[in-house]
């Protein structure tokens, strides 16, 4: 049994719905007496044709517009955008210009009423110009402990690099630390979190010294998989907010499914293996075992890219980008009292920092890895999500079948820019017997 397992049923699914999810509805007055029961409709002849239903939904997507000396252009017009998906030129409908983290230009359509409770704090005047939305997640299951000096020290660069006064944040954890922060204004509660973060990873023994299970060490897997739904958790509620540029920092020493493979063989051989007595001392005898378990763990990495995948399409859906930061900065040998193959370090710590790199690349943001500046990282994160556009539009995809659709923004305007904007979506799955009816 594991540190983890006293913390293990806490409710993150109770937790998460509190804070983007809404809260549920009060219970109605006594319902009136029911109508008088009608007869049914004439039932519909039967056909062999299948009758597709298709749902039209918004597709937004946030640009970033500079030109050759990196300078953002904040005086263009909707009429300057041309949007293409899958080829086809697409009619932009709502059109938001946010400079300098404040929304100066919204021809946005308007928005279906906004329930109370869900993901939004309470109403703020209508002068509020606020266009910055911080989603902040803590994945402590996946930072050293002993590093949690240096973990916090972040957090108070991020408080004054990033979160500036007027924008909206929240907070969460994955395990221990217990943060989970509504969205909201107030900075002070920046402040709470931080004195609340500890990194509660584990160490290289502890994943040594654990027998795999059927696919590697599990522990691994189950930390991997609580900060994986988490995320795809808020990534679902942020849906729901359109017009703005998501941010979703993600603070994190990365992934790696199958971490010190060698080293945990060599262990379990010797867990394993008979010993023979020679001289009055035990000696163990090298053993392979051609069913172990290191042999189904033989796709650890296949298996880490589909889930990668699967939250990075869930960020592209939510139009949300992902900011992944590795506190540990650059990252040297193992800890002295780690007895861990250098080699096997550094294979390791390569797949962590590319798993990061994963999830920004593939949704437009920034991975900060391997690098000690975190100032220089954070304002740059800063100007990224200050200075964009949203341009919004009903697909009107010839295959609307397709999952994965291809994005691409040109400018009609003349001259060198360069735009940064996500390039692809992907639906979401139909649930099964919802998309046909005979």
């Amino acid at each position: 049994m594991t540190a983890t397992s006293r913390w293990r049923k806490l409710p993150l699914p109770l937790a998460l719905s509190l804070i983007l999810g809404g809260f549920a509805a009060a219970p109605r007055a006594q319902a009136p007496p029911p109508p008088a029961q009608q007869p049914p409709p004439p039932a519909a002849p039967q056909t062999s044709n299948q009758i597709i239903r298709r749902s039209a939904d918004l597709v937004t997507t946030d640009v970033i517009v500079r030109d050759d000396k990196g300078t953002f252009l904040p005086d263009l017009t909707k009429s300057d955008f041309d949007v293409y998906e899958d080829g086809v030129k697409q009619n932009v409908v709502t059109f938001v210009l946010t400079h300098g983290g404040r929304v100066l230009g919204d021809t946005a359509a308007p928005p279906p009423p906004v329930q109370e409770g869900i993901l939004l704090p309470a109403a703020r005047p209508t002068t509020d110009a606020s266009g910055r939305i911080f989603l902040i997640f803590v994945d402590d299951l996946h930072l050293d402990f002993r590093n949690t000096g240096r973990i916090r020290d972040l957090f108070k660069k991020i408080e004054k690099e990033l979160v500036h006064e007027g924008d909206m944040f929240g907070i969460v954890s994955s395990g221990p630390s217990s943060i989970a922060i509504d969205m909201t204004y107030d900075r002070k509660r920046l402040d709470e979190a931080i004195g609340k973060i500890a990194g509660n990873g584990l160490k290289p023994s502890d994943i040594i010294d654990t027998p795999d299970g059927s696919q590697g060490p599990p522990e691994v897997r189950y930390r991997a998989h609580v900060a994986f739904s988490t995320v795809n958790e808020i990534l679902k509620n942020l849906e729901s907010v359109h017009n703005r540029r998501k941010a979703f920092i993600w603070v994190s020493n990365g992934y790696d499914f199958d971490p010190f493979a060698k080293a945990r063989q060599q262990a379990s051989n010797e867990r394993n293996s008979p010993g023979t007595q020679t001289d009055g001392q035990a000696q163990m005898l090298p053993e392979t075992d051609p069913f172990s378990n290191s042999q189904n763990n033989e796709f650890a990495a296949a298996d880490l890219a589909v889930e990668l995948a699967e939250l990075t399409r869930s960020a592209n859906r939510a139009n949300a980008t992902l900011y992944t930061i590795d506190p540990r900065g650059l990252v040297g040998g193992p800890d002295l009292d780690e007895k861990v193959d250098p080699t096997e370090w550094q294979d390791h710590i390569r797949e962590t920092q590319t798993s990061l790199r994963v999830l920004a690349e593939q949704t437009g943001g920034l991975a900060v890895v391997n690098q000690n500046d975190f100032d220089k990282a954070l304002k740059r994160i800063d100007a990224e999500t200050s200075d964009y556009y949203v341009l919004g539009y009903y697909s009107s995809n010839p295959d609307p079948l397709k999952r994965r659709r291809q994005i691409e923004i040109r400018l009609s305007k003349q001259g060198k820019y360069n735009l940064n904007y996500r390039h692809e979506y992907v639906l979401k799955p139909r649930p099964a017997g919802s998309s046909t009816s005979k």
